[in-house]
């Protein structure tokens, strides 16, 4: 039996689960399971909070598909949870697939520090740039009319992309505010929030307009990001935002 408990960022969800003792040992199959949303938990991924040498934890995070990556809005949940399981203070560092990274803790506001990228590569398909996750970001004037899923597939899965896969963000410039929707590799779907997509936004609109912060809104919620801008790229890039626990379950996943 599995202990465990879901969380959201944004609408973005997660099942998570203490793994400090190191003994869960999850496949592929009973990944997927878990993120089902008929017959399991329900989840775009889930995430192993394990130890690490070089900070207050180890997210060890997978895609519904049993892929891996690093996540912004599973982190931003991960943070909340560990701080929960008291393992970690407010003002904490934690470990990731591409490094260490900090992180702030207030209430249900999270704030993580995400890792430096380059400038962004323009494509065919539109603007290019990895922020833990490799990015497609396509400006569109209506966001109402675009068959997001659609148009996201055909791009994740062109030959330019196909080997290693790419998440796509669709954005549309507003007064005060950008407003995303994505289509999220590993997923293969339209999540309601991706937080290393907003940040991919986030740092292509300042690149095309200046700038050192930007408000994104997702389907799922707001958040908030803050940078610097450089020569080679980003840096202090910061994502603000709320992580919510929905509830603790138990359940059997032997498949």
């Amino acid at each position: 039996m599995l202990s465990f408990s879901k969380y959201h960022g944004t609408g973005n969800d997660f099942v998570m689960i203490n793994n400090l003792e190191g003994k869960i040992k999850l496949t592929s199959k009973q990944i997927l399971f878990l993120c089902d949303r008929n017959f399991g938990v329900g989840a775009d991924g889930v995430i192993l909070i394990e130890p690490s040498v070089n900070a207050a934890f180890l997210m060890n995070y997978y895609n519904s598909d049993g892929s891996q990556s690093f996540c912004g809005n599973g982190s931003r949940c991960a943070v909340h949870y560990a701080h929960s399981l008291g393992i970690a203070a407010s003002d904490m560092t934690f470990e990731a697939i591409d490094g260490v990274h900090q992180a702030v803790f207030s209430q249900d506001q999270v704030r993580i520090k995400m890792g430096d990228t380059g400038l962004p590569l323009v494509e065919k398909d539109g603007y290019f740039i990895h922020t833990g996750s490799p990015h497609i970001v396509v400006y569109k004037t209506d966001l109402q009319v675009v068959s997001v899923v659609d148009e996201g597939k055909a791009i994740r899965h062109s030959a330019r992309w196909k080997a290693e896969g790419t998440n796509v963000n669709f954005v549309l410039r507003e007064a005060d505010h950008l407003t995303v929707r994505t289509y999220e590799r590993g997923v293969e779907n339209e999540t309601l929030s991706c937080g290393t997509g907003v940040t991919a936004v986030a740092l292509v609109d300042a690149f095309l307009n200046g700038g050192e912060a930007r408000n994104i809104q997702t389907l799922g919620g707001r958040l908030e990001l803050s940078f610097k801008r450089t020569e080679e790229g980003f840096e202090s890039i910061w994502m603000s935002g709320p992580a919510k626990k929905v509830f603790d379950g138990n359940m059997n996943i032997e498949v």
